[in-house]
This record gives structure tokens, C-alpha cells and sequence, in this order.
């Protein structure tokens, strides 16, 4: 018979299920909502179903089309112009380019335009590139399709840019929520839908909501033709957590909250269908008010560039004030004396009778001629050599993730060398860290724990400390016989490995022939989903045969039967899938059927089991019926189920936290509490939620009692429902018996804590910023090494003051209470840090909120900088971003931050750099982010390889570009003195309009784009050059002002030596000596010869293109030379035939030029000889090992200085290895000093050591 709702019937009404508060969130707010409406904050008003009326003021909303695009075609031009002349360089450009416009300027005005053009142009070019691609990807989202209602019950699919406010949209299951919506009604009969908000918070678990009773019929297409109703609400903001207002509907008026709204870029989960109303679009959702716009990112080279041009401006400006003062002077004192000069007054350049305008002409024209000081191209070039880079990144096949099909993306090549620099790294987890995936790990049944004692820290610990004994005994062997007494405390290693809990390697265990169930490989994956398990005892029904088969039996039904999940059928055989709001659930459903309890069925108050049977080894079918559910939340921390057996009796099943369980036992239940809790710790240790498990057993008359009080508190309408509901639950959750704990771990993605301990020893902090609660993103800081056991641990947590009046009283009292925790904290870090103690903090989202405040936020970040790990939980997006703004202020370091969800964008685009995780859930964080990886551990090989790369490229690039341009443009102001400051150019326009296009720009390109100081491998091996960027090593003004000073003096050899040379003999063989073209050529020749040979020293990784381009350059200039001269003279001018007639056939010629490129690379040669040999960098000592081949002949050489190259960190696998191998260590001595002391105070050692052998 057909159902006439004609939605999907479900077998349970879910909201029969629950008995707490979770759809009926407690009114706490003192003003109701009906006062609010049509105040300051809660104008909005939506007419359901009549779109049209939302076309016109003044309830005309934005549409929803959302961009992440930096520019549009009305921006672009004035903004991306902006970008372009807030560059120094450029702005003097400019200037100059309208300067060759009269008759002030030296050059003709095409070498001064067009260059400049051409720079501003590409980089304009690349900006537009850039920003299509984001518009790409936003026409990707805005193109996504929404079935919406357009009259007569039908539904069409439309763009989700053409989605307005008071559209009816039905979104079906897995789809993301196209706006902000209130749910009218879903597959479900009541009304309930599960909405995954991951992308929002971060968080995995599902979130239920329902719609009001008064919209519950409105379940098929059909009934959307006579919808029609008014939304009364508030104005959008970017609370997610919050909402009010009311739905006016066939005269009636219904409370909405947060519990019947939808935000957009959630996901429906395990829903068929739901029908929603649009309240906010485009730019008023919440999503999008906790982004933020595009901001253009600057690295800190970059704008430290801007103040290296400052400083070469400040040259150019002193030497063209020496140029028109000493002009000024000649012309007035000595010039009038020269009669052939015969100087005019209409003359404004040598004026006799007007010295002062004269030398402000002079002086004008020097900033022109003196202008290759500037380095205009070194922009464009830069900008070409990211683009490259950004190329080789992208294209990098070791950063390709094949389980996607996805490979890094470099989106912007602007900040290629922040990369090199990061400081502080603010991680999201979910999906960025953890694989969205729950898996059952361990468990611990009547004091026995299951699943294996080893984790990999263990197995590392193991592996060092038998090294370590291996060079002991070697020690031992070779020493004398006191040294060979100490060996009698060693322990057997079969002893060891059973104090230490197995704590051996594989290959160690297996040569002491060790055979026991409780070791499992931990580096086997389980092929079950969800289900991580090995352990042989509890495996294919082997636990029925132990004496405690009734608590593992209670044990399982605790996983099978405490839940809200629900089966589905599976592919595979006699197996079946699960759904639940929690992953733990689910998690926990398929580990008990996996061990022989399969949850099979649920009714509305019966739950089915498929049970192993002791006796007989059958499958046997058992029903429970489900008497009562206290559900799970953030303030109880646990959930019982109260069922009925076939017997008729009646049993609490409980599971949670341990602290709460363990104070609720009986004291004939707390057996196994000791063992329990060890094993807790140990669980904890290995960064896994563990929960505990406790039943008891209800005499019916006490039930009866106890449920007509439960009953009433349910029934009670007022805000004291929640009190009186949680008194009935502590009046039935108590005298437990305790069975035991179950550890589930958040799985991690493949190579994070690997990841984590290598950007740890390149000396980077990483801060955990998550949605979850403080339990969860604990056990992930232990899993990925973010925590230790022996850390120091200080929790920042709100205090809530009942006593206080008011709000603001209740703010006050709160920051009090916070400020005296910070100051305790940081007393305590004060008294610890002698004895090297690493700290953590871990701040809640409340606490967070005060400490963020202005008055706070200081002492707060002073203590956090202090920590050597940070964790903030339950942080909402505009915290996150706000988090990320104030450490990068605070500290004045790079920050990164990474994440993969919308409730990301915000820290993505706050930070230095922003890394986007290209993962399942949505492209948001991609689309805001600067570089997208497929999974978290690319980002060791981004930063400590390629960026290790680009900042060193980067540094010695512009280095040398200051070198180069000083190198040429001295040498035109040496010779002004050489001419008496007659503003006469020594070289051809062509020449100086050849040299920073043709004939050195190829080189430096490939210095950028290829320069390796060492290979990708040894990067990974010696993760400390890392740091060399953080310090800023290579760009510090300590070099830039070396590299000037070298520039300044290699133009000094140059110069003076061409002149001393060509003046004091005869050029040709007849006897001319040289003129101004011949100077001029033969100079020219010298300074690119040198500035070619010069890039040839800094160059440490050379391949066949950096030989081709260095090499080639120079043979281009004689190229240039000889089709430059052989154009007419018209053309060509003093440069006709000069190689072929003049300066090739002198011999002089050749000889000058090698004597002089010798000379002026001499003192950088002496230089790097010496601080190589006396002063060598880490990088200096790398080459040369490498360069003699020690990690080929040399192994043991190469291990010692990679040990010795270690960063002490007190984060990191590495870290977690040190402290437990120093306290294996510990405790071997104290049992061999234990051993040692009762062996000497036993009478035996005393007899003998009064004998008259020891005498």
C-alpha cells in the first residue's frame, strides 16, 4: 500500500529517542524574541516562496553569487596600477619616463618608456592570470545546481548564483547547502535531518536538526504550491552558533533557533532529501561573513626590497648631488677659462652667470643618467623566475598524491620565498590532519588490555636503546676488568622486553625467537574500515573461551547497544554498514560485530542482536527492548541506554569519560579501575580517544520509581527541564560496575607525524587551532607528536561566576580568573625552564574569547610564544583568523596557516602564507588559499625543500642584480669626475639599453629558477639549513651592504684600470690613442665580462642551461657587437665597425680585458676563500662533504654531522623517541642500582668481602 506522505518512511522517530535538550535548546535569553523584531539587528524579513517581492526596496537582499577574486573589470586596472607603482623602483621609473619627455634627460625617450612598459605589463599580465584562475574556481562553486521551486509544485535545477532569498530549494542527501536555510521538512516523518558541519567548525560528528510541527506537511513537490509564510529574523552576522527568530505561518507565530536553520557549505548526511526556505545569500551567509576578501600578500623579501631600492635611491640622490654641486663649482671657477668650451649663458646646463640653476639642471639629469643604479628589470625578472618556480613546484612528481590524482598547486607565485622563512605554522585538524576516519584500536576487558602494547615510539625508542647496548658492550668488551663487573646488572633482553611492555623492533623480537599474541605489527593496516584491530585473542570468537566471557560479553554489548546508530545493508556477506551522528559510534558498532555482536535491527523501542553463542559457537538473534536513552553532551560526558532483556531484566549500559565513570562505580565495581586507568594512560600516550565502559543491573521496582520521575522532569516545560533531567540521570547512573575501555583513534593522515617532527627540526612551531572539543584535539595532539606524557600541560579555561549580576559583571570576573591563570602559568614556565621542561598550552574557545581582548591578548600570546605547543579548541572561524593576526603581529614572524574547509579561509587569508588542503569536503580553503597540497606531509617538501630553495634563489638573485647595476651604473659617475662633471654618457644608448635585457638578464633567470645550494635529499636529511631563512641569513643588510660595496669596488678596478690602460699608450698600431667609443666599448666589455663571471662564482649547482646562458651572454655582446656595427652609421653611430676596425685588432684589447676581470674578481674570490675555510656556513661544510662524496665512502661521517645537525625540539616523533628512551635508560639504572645495592647489603657480599680475598 502506497504511503500518502509519499516521502520515505522510516522505521523510528528520532525524536522519540532523545530526552535532553537537543531540539529544544534552553532559552536563556532574558529579552524574548518577539520584543526584538523590527529593532536594530533584527530587520530581516523574508516572504516564503515569493521571491519576486525580494527585487525591490527595502527588502531587496544580494544575490548569491560569491567571489574570491582579488580584482573585477572595473577594478583591475586601478588596483593592479596601484600594486605596480607602490613599488618604489617602478615609481622612479616613471618619473624618469616622463623626464625623457623634455630636454632634461640624457637618453632618447623610447629607452626609457618602453622598458618600463614592459615591465608594469607582464606583471600586470600575471596578476590577470592569477586572478582568472580564481574566478574559475568560483564559477565552479557558483555553478553548482539546487532544485528550486518556481510554481505548481515544480522543481527545476538552477545555478546556485541564481538562488534568491525566499526561494524553496530541495537539497538531497550528500549535497552541500547552496545558502543559509530553514528546514521546512525531510525524509524523515518527524521532520529530523543530520547535517555534517565540518567545513563550518571542523568538526566530524553529524548534527542534527528539525523543522517546526506547524511545516511537517509540507513532505512532497506538490505541497509547495500553497506555501506561503514570513520569516522574521536577525540581520546576518557571522555568529554560527546563534540564531533567532520567528516563522509566521497560517496565522500561528513559531520560535525558530539554530536548530532549524542549514548553513550554507554544510553537507546532508544520511537524509534522502530535505526541503529549506533561503534566508541568507551570497554575501549575508555565515560562511562568508567569517571570510574575508583577498588580501594581496607581500613577502618579506619583497618589502624589504623596497627598502634595499630606498637606500640605492639614497645613492643615486648622493651622487647626483656630487654630480651638480661639483658641476656648479667648475663652471663658476674654472670652466669660463676654458676658451674653447665657449660657455653661453642660454646654456641652462653651463650657465657661468647662473651656477645655482645650472646645478639644479645638472642635477635633474644626473637622476636620469645615474638611473641604472635603480634596477628596473629586476622586477620583471623576479616575476618571471617565480612563475618558473611556481612551475617546478607544480610540477614536482614526489609531491603528487596518486590515491587523489592531485599534485601541489602553486596559485600565487608572489610569495615562493615566504616559504623559506615560516616561523609558526596554525593548523586546522579535521581533514587536515586526521582523515575524517574513526578506527577501534585497543581495548582493555576486565584489566587485560587487547590490540598490542607497541605503538611506533616504542619500536624507535627499542631500536635506539639496542644500538645503544650493542655499543656498550662493544665498549665493554674492549675495557678493563671494573668495566666487565658492571655488566652483571644488565638485564636479559627477554626480561627487558617484558618490563618495557615489548618494546623491541620486529627484526629484534623475531631473532630472540619471541612468540606472544599481545605483540602486534603496528605498521599493518586493517582492510575493515574503521576497524584497526589486531589481536588474536579476541579474534574468530576466541574470547568465549576465557573465564571472564560474561564481562567481555557485557563489554561488546556496551559497543552494540549504547548508540543512536542505525544498520544499513553492506556488500559484503552476513556484514552490514553503519550510520550514526558520531563517528566513535560508528566505529564502535563495526568493532562488535567484527568481535560477534552484530547490531542488526532497531524499532522504535527494540534493538536486535546477533549474538555468539558460548555453548553451541551458532549465531543466535536476541531482542532488547529500549526502555530509555540519556543521551551524550559536552557537560555530562557520557550516555547510558537502559534496556530489557528477553529475561525481563533490566540493564544500564554506560559509556564515557573515565573521570566520570570511575566516580560513579560501586565499591564492588571499581575491580579493575587500577588496571583500567594504567592502561588509559598508556592509550592517551598514543593520541587515542579512549572512553570507558560500566554497566549495572536494576531491580524493576527501582526502575518504576526512578522512571516516573524521569518522565515528569521530561514533561516539564521551563527552564528548569535540564536541571531536573540531569538530577534523574545521577539518580540512575550510579553504583556501576566498570568493564573496561575502548580507544578509538581520529586516523591520521598517512605521513603527518613524519611531517610534524621534520618541521620540527627545522625549527618551526605548530599551533593546532580546532572546531572539536578539548578531549579530541588532545588525543590528535598525542598521535602527531604535538604533545608528550612528560609536557608540561597548562589549560586555559573560562570560569563561570553564577554569583555575578550581570553580563558584564560576569566578563569582568571571567578575565580576572583568566589573567590569574596566565600569570600562574607564566611563574610556572619561569621556575621550570632551568630544568628544560617543554610546556604546552591548550586554550578553550571561551577562554580564548577573553584572552583575545586588547587588554589580555599580550600576556596571552607571551605565555603562548613560550610553549613549545599550542592547541585552541572549540574555535570558531573569526577566531581563527583573529588568532592568526595577532601572532603574526606579535611575533613578527612568517606564519602559515593550512586548513581544508571554509571555516579555514578566514586564518588562510590572515596569514603570511595560506595553504589550502585539496581534500573532500569542498573547495573553500583551496580557492582562498596561495598553495593547495593533497595531504598535510607535501608541506615538509614545500617549506624545507622548495622553500628552502626560493629563498636562497630569491636572496642571491636580487643580491646580485644590486651587484650588477652598481657594477655598470658607477662606472657612467666615475666617469663624469673623469670629465670634469661634463654630463657626457660613456656608453651608446643601445649598449645600456642591451645590458639588462640581452645581455645579463638570462643568467640571473637561471639563477633564480635552478640555483641548488644542496639536493631535495640532503634537505630532508638536514632539515636545520631550514632556519638559515627564519634568521634571514641570506638577504640580511649585513650582505646587502657587502654586495654593494663589492659592486662598488669591482667598478672602481674596472674603471680605473681601462683608463689607466688606454691613457698612457697608444691604442692602434699607428699610433692613435683612444676615444670616447673605444673607452666606452672596452669598459663595457670589462663589466660584462665580470658581472657573467661573477654569477659564475655564486652559482653552486650548475647545469647545461646556467652554462649556456652565462657563456652565451657574453658571446651575445660580440654578436651584438658586430651587427650593431655593421649598420650605417646613421644607426649605428660611434659604434660603426668598432669590434672588426678598432678594438678586435688590438691586442691590448684581449689583454685588458682579462687582466681587469681578474682584478675585480679577486676580492670576492679572497672573500668566500676565507669564510669557507675559517667561517663556513652549514650549507659551506654540506657542499664539501658532498663534494668529497662522505655519504657514499664516509656513512659513518655523514650519520655523525646529520646527529650533530639536529635541532633539540620538544615536539616531534624525534622528541617523543629522546624522552622515552631517556626514561627506558632511567629506568634500567634504577634497577641495576637496585639490584646492585641488594646484592651488596645481602650477607653473602659481606661474608665475602670479609674473607681474605678481598683483603
Amino acid at each position: 500500500m502506497r504511503e500518502p506522505s509519499g516521502r520515505t518512511k522510516r522505521k523510528i522517530r528520532w525524536s522519540k529517542l532523545y530526552t535532553f535538550s537537543c531540539f529544544r535548546p534552553p532559552n536563556t535569553d532574558p529579552v524574548p524574541i518577539e520584543n526584538r523584531i523590527g529593532r536594530p539587528g533584527f530587520s530581516r524579513v523574508v516572504f516564503c516562496n515569493n521571491p519576486h517581492l525580494h527585487r525591490m526596496k527595502p527588502h531587496k537582499y544580494p544575490t548569491n553569487y560569491v567571489s574570491t577574486t582579488k580584482y573585477n573589470v572595473v577594478t583591475f586596472l586601478p588596483r593592479s596600477l596601484f600594486e605596480q607603482f607602490r613599488r618604489v623602483a617602478n615609481l622612479y621609473f616613471l618619473l624618469a619616463a616622463v623626464l625623457s619627455l623634455t630636454s632634461l634627460a640624457p637618453f632618447t625617450p623610447p629607452s626609457l618608456i618602453v622598458p618600463l612598459v614592459f615591465v608594469v605589463g607582464i606583471s600586470m599580465l600575471k596578476e590577470a592570470v592569477e586572478d582568472w584562475h580564481r574566478f574559475l574556481q568560483d564559477l565552479e562553486v557558483n555553478s553548482r545546481v539546487v532544485k528550486t521551486h518556481i510554481g505548481d509544485g515544480v522543481f527545476v535545477e538552477k545555478a546556485w548564483q541564481q538562488v534568491s532569498v525566499g526561494d524553496i530549494v530541495k537539497v538531497q542527501k550528500d549535497q552541500y547547502f547552496p545558502g543559509d536555510l530553514l528546514l521546512l521538512s525531510s525524509s524523515y516523518e518527524d521532520g529530523v535531518c543530520y547535517v555534517e558541519t565540518m567545513n563550518l567548525d571542523g568538526e566530524t560528528n553529524l548534527k542534527a536538526k528539525r523543522c517546526v510541527e506547524a511545516t511537517l506537511g509540507l513532505n512532497e513537490d506538490a505541497t509547495m504550491n500553497r506555501f506561503e509564510a514570513s520569516i522574521y529574523c536577525e540581520d546576518p552576522n557571522p555568529n554560527l552558533y546563534s540564531f533567532m527568530g520567528n516563522l509566521e505561518f497560517e496565522n500561528e507565530s513559531h520560535p525558530l533557533s539554530t536548530a532549524q536553520v542549514l548553513l550554507r557549505d554544510s553537507k546532508l548526511r544520511n537524509t534522502e532529501y530535505i526541503y529549506g526556505v533561503v534566508i541568507f545569500t551570497g554575501p549575508d551567509t555565515k560562511t562568508v561573513r567569517n571570510s574575508m576578501k583577498s588580501p594581496s600578500k607581500r613577502s618579506r623579501i619583497e618589502r624589504k626590497m623596497d627598502r634595499v631600492i630606498y637606500v640605492l635611491f639614497s645613492m643615486l640622490i648622493l651622487i647626483s648631488l656630487v654630480t651638480s654641486m661639483a658641476s656648479a663649482v667648475l663652471v663658476s671657477s674654472q670652466m669660463t677659462s676654458w676658451w674653447y668650451l665657449r660657455l653661453q649663458d642660454k646654456d641652462l646646463f653651463f650657465s657661468p652667470s647662473k651656477p645655482v640653476l645650472s646645478a639644479i639642471m645638472q642635477f635633474i639629469r644626473a637622476l636620469v643618467l645615474y638611473g641604472y643604479l635603480i634596477p628596473i628589470s629586476l622586477y620583471v625578472s623576479i616575476e618571471v623566475v617565480k612563475v618558473l618556480q611556481a612551475v617546478l613546484i607544480n610540477n614536482d612528481i614526489q609531491m603528487f598524491d596518486e590515491a587523489t590524482c592531485q599534485s601541489v598547486r602553486a596559485r600565487t607565485s608572489n610569495l615562493n620565498e615566504e616559504l623559506g622563512q615560516v616561523s609558526i605554522i596554525l593548523s586546522d585538524k579535521t581533514g587536515t590532519l586526521t582523515c575524517n576516519q574513526m578506527e577501534f584500536r585497543k581495548c582493555s576487558i576486565a584489566g587485560v588490555s587487547y590490540g598490542g602494547d607497541l605503538n611506533e615510539v616504542d619500536l624507535a625508542a627499542s631500536r635506539r636503546m639496542n644500538s645503544d647496548m650493542v655499543a656498550y658492550r662493544s665498549s665493554v668488551d674492549e675495557s678493563d676488568a671494573m668495566s666487565q663487573g658492571i655488566e652483571i646488572c644488565e638485564f636479559p633482553e627477554d626480561d627487558i622486553g617484558n618490563q618495557m611492555g615489548y618494546v623491541g623492533a620486529p627484526e629484534y623480537l623475531e631473532s630472540l625467537n619471541l612468540k606472544n599474541q599481545k605483540i602486534s605489527d603496528v605498521h599493518r593496516e586493517s582492510s575493515i574500515k574503521g576497524f584497526n584491530f589486531q589481536d588474536d585473542r579476541l579474534m574468530d570468537g576466541q574470547w568465549t573461551r576465557y573465564s571472564n566471557v560474561y564481562h567481555m560479553t557485557m563489554f561488546f554489548k556496551v559497543m552494540a547497544l549504547c548508540h543512536t546508530g542505525i544498520p544499513i545493508e553492506d556488500d559484503r556477506a552476513d556484514k552490514l554498514k553503519f550510520e550514526a551522528e558520531s563517528p566513535e559510534e560508528v566505529a564502535f558498532l563495526i568493532a562488535a560485530q567484527e568481535f560477534g555482536i552484530q547490531f542488526c535491527k532497531r524499532t522504535q523501542s527494540v534493538m536486535v542482536l546477533k549474538e555468539l553463542d558460548r555453548d553451541s559457537g551458532s549465531v543466535l538473534e536476541r531482542e532488547y527492548k529500549l526502555l530509555n536513552l540519556l543521551e551524550f553532551s559536552s557537560s555530562r560526558k557520557r550516555m547510558s541506554v537502559i534496556v530489557s532483556t528477553q529475561d525481563g531484566q533490566i540493564i544500564l549500559l554506560c559509556k564515557g569519560a573515565d573521570s566520570i565513570i570511575f566516580e560513579r562505580l560501586a565499591d564492588d565495581g571499581k575491580s579493575y579501575e587500577e588496571a583500567t586507568s594504567s592502561h588509559l594512560l598508556c592509550y592517551a600516550e598514543d593520541g587515542f580517544r579512549a572512553l570507558a565502559f560500566a554497566y549495572r543491573t536494576i531491580e524493576r521496582a527501582e526502575y518504576e520509581h526512578w522512571d516516573s520521575v524521569f518522565t515528569k522532569a521530561k514533561t516539564t516545560v521551563g527552564p528548569e527541564r535540564d536541571e531536573l533531567l540531569e538530577s534523574a540521570s545521577e539518580m540512575i547512573e550510579k553504583d556501576l560496575i566498570l568493564l573496561g575501555a575502548a580507544a578509538i583513534e581520529d586516523k591520521l593522515q598517512k605521513g603527518v607525524p613524519e611531517c610534524i617532527d621534520k618541521l620540527a627540526q627545522a625549527g618551526l612551531k605548530i599551533w593546532l587551532l580546532t572546531g572539536d572539543k578539548k578531549e579530541t584535539a588532545i588525543n590528535i595532539g598525542f598521535a602527531c607528536s604535538l604533545l608528550r606524557q612528560d609536557m608540561a600541560q597548562f589549560h586555559l579555561s573560562s570560569v563561570k561566576d553564577s554569583g555575578c549580576g550581570n553580563q558584564s559583571e560576569a566578563i569582568l570576573a571571567a578575565k580576572k580568573a583568566l589573567v590569574s591563570q596566565i600569570e600562574s602559568f607564566s611563574q610556572g614556565i619561569q621556575v621550570e625552564n632551568k630544568k628544560h621542561m617543554p610546556f604546552a598550552l591548550v586554550v578553550d574557545g571561551q577562554a580564548l574569547e577573553i584572552a583575545l581582548r586588547s587588554d589580555v591578548k599580550d600576556q596571552f600570546l607571551r605565555l603562548a610564544v613560550e610553549c613549545s605547543s599550542v592547541i585552541c579548541c572549540r574555535v570558531s572561524p573569526k577566531q581563527k583568523a583573529l588568532i592568526t593576526r595577532l601572532v603574526k603581529e606579535f611575533t613578527g614572524k612568517t606564519t602559515l596557516a593550512i586548513g581544508d574547509g571554509a571555516n579555514d579561509v578566514g586564518m588562510i587569508q590572515e596569514a603570511d602564507i595560506g595553504v589550502g588542503i585539496s581534500g573532500m569536503e569542498g573547495m573553500q580553503a583551496v580557492m582562498a588559499s596561495d598553495f593547495s597540497l593533497p595531504q598535510f606531509r607535501f608541506l615538509e617538501r614545500l617549506l624545507i625543500v622548495h622553500g628552502h630553495w626560493c629563498y636562497k634563489r630569491i636572496s642571491k638573485m636580487i643580491l646580485y642584480f644590486i651587484y650588477k647595476n652598481i657594477v655598470f651604473g658607477l662606472t657612467l659617475f666615475y666617469y663624469e669626475f673623469y670629465t670634469s662633471f661634463s654630463g657626457q654618457v660613456l656608453y651608446d644608448d643601445w649598449y645600456m639599453t642591451a645590458f639588462n635585457v640581452l645581455l645579463t638578464s638570462l643568467p640571473v633567470i637561471s639563477l633564480g629558477v635552478l640555483e641548488q645550494d644542496v639536493p631535495s635529499d640532503v634537505c630532508h636529511q638536514f632539515p636545520a639549513l631550514y632556519q638559515q631563512g627564519q634568521r634571514g641569513i641570506c638577504f640580511s643588510w649585513k650582505r646587502i651592504i657587502s654586495w654593494i660595496i663589492n659592486g662598488a669596488i669591482a667598478s672602481l678596478i674596472i674603471f680605473l684600470s681601462t683608463i689607466h690602460a688606454l691613457s698612457s699608450a697608444a691604442f692602434s698600431e699607428k699610433g692613435n690613442v683612444a676615444d670616447i667609443a673605444h673607452l666606452g666599448t672596452i669598459t663595457y666589455t670589462c663589466v660584462i665580462w665580470t658581472v657573467n663571471c661573477q654569477i659564475a662564482l655564486v652559482i653552486s649547482h650548475f647545469t647545461w642551461i646556467q652554462h649556456l646562458f652565462i657563456w652565451g651572454s657574453i658571446l651575445l655582446w660580440y654578436i651584438f657587437l658586430l651587427a650593431y656595427g655593421a649598420l650605417p652609421p646613421s644607426y649605428s653611430n660611434t659604434g660603426f665597425h668598432v669590434l672588426t676596425e678598432a678594438i678586435g685588432r688590438a691586442p691590448s684589447f684581449w689583454i685588458i680585458t682579462l687582466l681587469v676581470v681578474v682584478a675585480s674578481l679577486l676580492p670576492y674570490f679572497v672573500y668566500m676563500a676565507l669564510q669557507r675555510t675559517f667561517y663556513p656556513m652549514d650549507d659551506h661544510v654540506i657542499q664539501e662533504m658532498k663534494h668529497c662524496k662522505k655519504d657514499v665512502f664516509d656513512k659513518q661521517m655523514w650519520l655523525r654531522e646529520q646527529r650533530n645537525s639536529k635541532r633539540t625540539t620538544q615536539v616531534g616523533f624525534s622528541a617523543r623517541v629522546d624522552a622515552k628512551t631517556h626514561h627506558l635508560k632511567e629506568a634500567m639504572q634504577q634497577s641495576g642500582a637496585s639490584i646492585y645495592r641488594s646484592f651488596t647489603n645481602s650477607p653473602i657480599y659481606k661474608t665475602l668481602r670479609s674473607s681474605p680475598l678481598f683483603q
